[in-house]
């Protein structure tokens, strides 16, 4: 089989590498979460903690990723490292899941995220909010088509962007502001109260730092780039996620903030700049989540490509071509966003986002516990990096996720079967094509 993944044009350095971890992590998660955390807490202290201890285990993941990214430099991310140690069945149940469920489901989330806050910004009626999001998702999908340069600089553009009003709020929030920041009850009427749960909300705002990994094949310098990007993005995103919630407990009562829920953030802002402030980061918002979603259609492509680089999907000639000029991933690009689109019409993002996570953090636990089989695997061999603090880091990892695994079960059960029950349909595809495969080598050979 012809390496394709030579041919991938590689223009993508530390600047553009960072920009999608912190544009794929910061979504709207940092706006939405601050309330649910807080009352999961019901102490602005703990939620501070709860904040601090989901960004540890993040930063311990990325930590242990960008070893095994090192070790394993190419296009396709969490698939390429779990064929490369466990398998080529573990590598398509992972790639499978990804391109069937996690990478269309996050997208056609952020789609409809986008078309619901468009709609109330301009006061269109919500249901156009499916509409606008199929737009948008079509027209980053064409942009990001015409080359990595494209959708990178989106990428950077909307990073900066985003971060404009999250630095404005921070830093505005923590000086201006005269409400006490520590041990502010939040008067929360939960029935139970939950560091874990707490804890578990930080973590989905966390995710999407290890989709930069996908797009390794087409850096200028993997070994070096990858590690780099991966730390240095989780350590801003941990900065501006700590930074914005001491700003709106510092401007903002903590039962307020509970009671207003997703709105805490706009009203925080109006507070500081006045009406035209909640507009600001309105439209702060509405760029943070089209530049995340500019991160998944840049990256959640590469992994139905280098599957189908290896033969392991139906339909794979066609799936693994590259246009000729542009050199991106033309029919995967494609097949993503029809599955995306497909899903924004019978299900709610909400729904979405849930179905998509369980799946996808069992392959990261994996991936973590990758860290241990390639040392013993190359024990005594030199490294550019290596994951410090080794094995602490992998074993903080690896508990986080054991933890959103577990939670994820006892709460949204449905989900986590939905999930898994897809993931087990690809069993018998791959042995089929697995067959077709060992058959076409045996045809060639003879």
């Amino acid at each position: 089989m012809m390496d394709k993944e030579s041919h991938l044009k590689k223009n993508i350095g530390f600047f553009v590498s960072t920009s999608l971890v912190i544009g794929t992590v910061i979504g709207s998660g940092i706006f939405m979460k601050p309330g649910i955390v807080l009352s999961s807490t019901a102490n602005s202290t703990m939620a501070l903690l709860a904040w601090f201890i989901g960004g540890i285990i993040t930063l311990a993941s990325g930590l242990t990723i960008a070893e095994v990214s090192v070790k394993i430099p190419k296009t396709g991310g969490l698939y390429v490292y779990l064929e490369e140690v466990y398998g080529k069945i573990w590598g398509f149940i992972c790639g499978w899941v990804q391109t069937l469920v996690y990478g269309p489901a996050i997208m056609g989330a952020l789609s409809l995220y986008f078309g619901s806050l468009v709609s109330n910004f301009f006061g269109f009626p919500q249901s156009s909010k499916l509409m606008i999001g199929v737009i948008t998702i079509i027209l980053l999908g064409i942009l990001n088509l015409l080359g990595t340069q494209f959708g990178g600089f989106i990428q950077t553009i909307t990073t900066i962007g985003k971060l404009i009003p999250i630095i404005l709020i921070a830093v505005f929030g923590i000086f201006k502001g005269d409400v006490s920041v520590f041990n502010a009850a939040s008067g929360s009427s939960q029935a139970t109260l939950s560091m874990g749960a707490a804890v578990l909300a930080t973590l989905f705002a966390y995710d999407g730092w290890m989709n930069v990994g996908f797009m390794a094949g087409e850096m200028k310098n993997p070994s070096k780039t990858l590690p780099r990007a991966i730390i240095s993005g989780i350590v801003i995103v941990m900065i501006a996620y700590l930074s914005v919630n001491i700003a709106m407990f510092h401007v903002l009562p903590a039962k307020e903030i509970v009671k207003l829920g997703p709105n805490a953030a706009a009203t925080a802002a109006s507070s500081l700049f006045g009406a035209f402030g909640g507009k600001i980061l309105a439209i702060g918002i509405l760029i943070s989540i089209f530049g995340c979603l500019n991160g998944k259609l840049l990256t959640f492509p590469r992994v139905t490509f280098a599957m189908a680089e290896r033969g392991f999907l139906p339909g794979a000639k066609i799936l693994s071509s590259i246009h000729p000029k542009f050199k991106t991933p033309v029919a995967s690009t494609i097949l993503q966003i029809l599955l995306a689109i497909i899903m924004m019409i019978f299900w709610n993002p909400d729904r979405l986002s849930d179905i998509a996570m369980v799946a996808v953090f069992l392959f990261y636990g994996l991936a973590f516990n990758a860290v241990f089989l390639l040392r013993r695997k190359e024990k005594g061999q030199s490294s550019l990096y290596k994951v410090p603090l080794y094995p602490l880091t992998p074993i903080i990892a690896i508990i986080g996720t054991i933890y959103i695994i577990g939670s994820t079960l006892i709460n949204a059960p449905v989900d986590a079967l939905i999930s898994v029950g897809i993931a087990l349909i690809g069993l018998p595809i791959y042995w089929k094509l697995k067959g077709k495969i060992k058959s076409d080598q045996e045809v060639k050979a003879s």
